[in-house]
């Protein structure tokens, strides 16, 4: 029998089920009490971590090289002929541990999430997991594959984005329509795929008794915590107090702008400076810099992200054939990071690459307890993970300025901070969009499977909460941007986190302005907790109140716009 302690050597990852299931009985053999308990869990944890890392490095190869068969052969037959028979496995491990009675210590989280997880086991539904990773797949390949014809050269679609920052606007206009009429293309290729999704998804519900797919998901992802219906209040007091808000930021853009409104091409057009940041050369320098401005925010940070460079498990280059968005996964037997993005030499880079930095070190940080169910990406609560890396980027603000080794001058600085306030006020309101969507999507599926009538919904969301961006004979891009949001193909219901996440990174924020270091100390402290207690426990710990109603939301909003003012002023007083 293979010995599931790897003792750091990657030999597991050329295991087979034969290697595995000996091991897994091993563990369903052992005769569990409250005095071996806890090296039974040790033992199962290892084993967990084992096969989630062998998923996760395959995963992160298909998304490299998305038209690579042979990375993809070796993904389908991880997922076709291990992932089932551990799925299978897995239960009869949860059951046995359940039925024991025996309550590990400091474990009530992880025994309700696994009891959670134990609860959806079926059967009948193990192909059909597989079938809906096979099509996310299909997705990836379809957007990964885009690559766009601009003056005699073949870009991918992150290359191209950087045109979206060009100060003149004839610019910005003509990429915009290269990429979205490429895009345009892939509408029925597109659509007939999203249909397939949503039948499977509506038939795993089904197959375990619930009502929709929603409710699935709810207990799939072990939100406890809120309801659906805490985000549609969520949308409503957005929709009450962020989309004014947002109206009055893009109508003061139009106006410094010169321009009668915001269309799609303007916005994220720089009207502060005459040119478009440029806060790096290349990847290299995007490296070395992102290092210096963690430096500052604490050296242990840099020392984890240095050691990601020096094991290259940093993958920030833009190529053709490469996945579409931005993540950071954590190998779980090694207990390390790994980041992936597509750098094209823009401000967003930036911001990207040091809110995936949040991700990665939380994955070190909760890397520390002894149980994988504690610190598995698996049952993290994505509502706080995401506060480790928005938190992230606005606790790096006072770093970026070349002066602390950081991307720009002092005028580029504020002009930076100034676009990325305003990128998460833009952000809530389309968070709305989303999430709303997707509570539509499956609210109604004998309608949402037609791609179409997905299209005229998205449209009416839009409307609702991103009216302020004059879409006006470009109705067909609006209400098939949809298209490109890869969470409603690849992770479904994946997308109130950020919003939720969104508003307790402001929190970590508000409370650096009056005392960094106390800030920065709460929020390594929440990191380090993991899975081990709930979202109210985890947003306390990190100086945050888990809390989405207008007040909150409005004391966020006026910080933000108050501060947005201070900077304007800042940069047209120095000219």
């Amino acid at each position: 029998m293979k010995n599931v302690h790897t003792n750091g050597t990657q030999d597991f990852l050329s295991w087979k089920w034969e290697d595995i299931a000996p091991i897994g009985e091993h563990l369903l053999d052992f005769e569990i009490n409250s005095d071996n308990i806890d090296r039974w869990l040790k033992e199962y944890s290892d084993l967990l971590s084992v096969i989630d890392e062998m998923f996760t490095r395959l995963y992160i190869k298909t998304t490299q090289y998305t038209n690579d068969s042979d990375i993809e052969a070796r993904f389908n037959e991880f997922i076709e002929q291990i992932q089932p028979k551990f799925r299978t496995l897995d239960e009869k491990l949860q059951k046995k541990l359940l039925s024991s009675g025996i309550k590990p210590k400091n474990f009530d989280i992880p025994m309700k999430k696994i009891q959670a997880e134990n609860e959806l086991f079926c059967e009948e539904n193990l192909p059909l997991l597989v079938e809906e990773q096979k099509l996310a797949y299909e997705y990836n390949k379809i957007i990964g594959g885009l690559t766009h014809q601009w003056e005699g050269k073949e870009l991918t679609t992150s290359e191209m984005s950087v045109f979206q920052f060009n100060p003149d606007r004839s610019v910005r206009e003509k990429a915009w329509r290269v990429v979205t009429g490429d895009r345009l293309k892939k509408r029925d290729e597109i659509n007939a795929l999203w249909s397939k999704m949503v039948k499977l998804r509506v038939e795993i519900a089904k197959n375990k008794g619930f009502d929709n797919y929603r409710d699935y998901v709810w207990q799939k992802k072990y939100r406890f915590d809120y309801s659906p219906a805490d985000c549609k209040t969520f949308h409503d007091s957005i929709e009450k107090v962020i989309v004014p808000a947002a109206k009055r930021l893009f109508a003061r853009r139009a106006q410094r702008m010169g321009i009668p409104a915001i269309r799609p091409w303007d916005i994220f057009a720089d009207p502060y400076g005459d040119t478009a940041l440029k806060p790096f050369s290349d990847t290299a320098e995007l490296i070395s810099k992102g290092r210096e401005v963690l430096r500052h925010v604490n050296p242990v940070f840099a020392e984890y992200f240095d050691q990601m460079r020096v094991d290259g498990r940093l993958d920030l280059e833009s190529r053709k054939n490469k996945a579409p968005g931005a993540y950071s996964l954590g190998f779980a037997v090694e207990r390390t990071p790994f980041i992936f993005m597509s750098a094209s030499g823009t401000q967003n880079d930036v911001s990207t690459l040091l809110h995936e930095a949040g991700h990665a070190i939380h994955e070190v940080l909760r890397g520390k307890l002894e149980y994988f169910q504690d610190r598995s990406e698996n049952f993290l609560p994505a509502e706080f993970a995401e506060v480790a890396s928005m938190a992230m980027e606005f606790l790096t603000t006072p770093f970026v300025n070349a002066k602390t080794g950081g991307f720009y001058n002092d005028k580029d600085a504020a002009r930076a901070f100034i676009n990325q306030i305003e990128e998460s006020l833009r952000f809530w309101p389309y968070m709305s969009v989303v999430d709303s969507f997707q509570h539509w999507i499956y609210e109604n599926p004998e309608i949402s499977v037609d791609g179409e009538q997905c299209e005229l919904k998205w449209a009416e969301l839009w409307n609702r909460f991103m009216g302020a961006i004059d879409y006006s004979g470009e109705e067909m891009v609006k209400q098939t941007y949809w298209h490109r949001q890869l969470h409603i193909f690849d992770s479904p219901f994946y997308y109130i986190e950020y919003g939720m996440a969104q508003m307790g990174a402001v929190q970590v924020w508000a409370n650096s302005l009056t005392n960094y270091a106390k800030a920065v100390e709460n929020y390594t402290n929440a990191l380090k907790l993991g899975s081990s207690v709930g979202l109210p426990k985890l947003f306390e710990t990190a100086g945050a109140k888990f809390d989405f109603g207008v007040e909150t939301i409005q004391q966020n909003i006026s910080l933000m716009e108050t501060k947005l003012e201070e900077l304007v002023s800042t940069l047209d007083q120095a000219g």
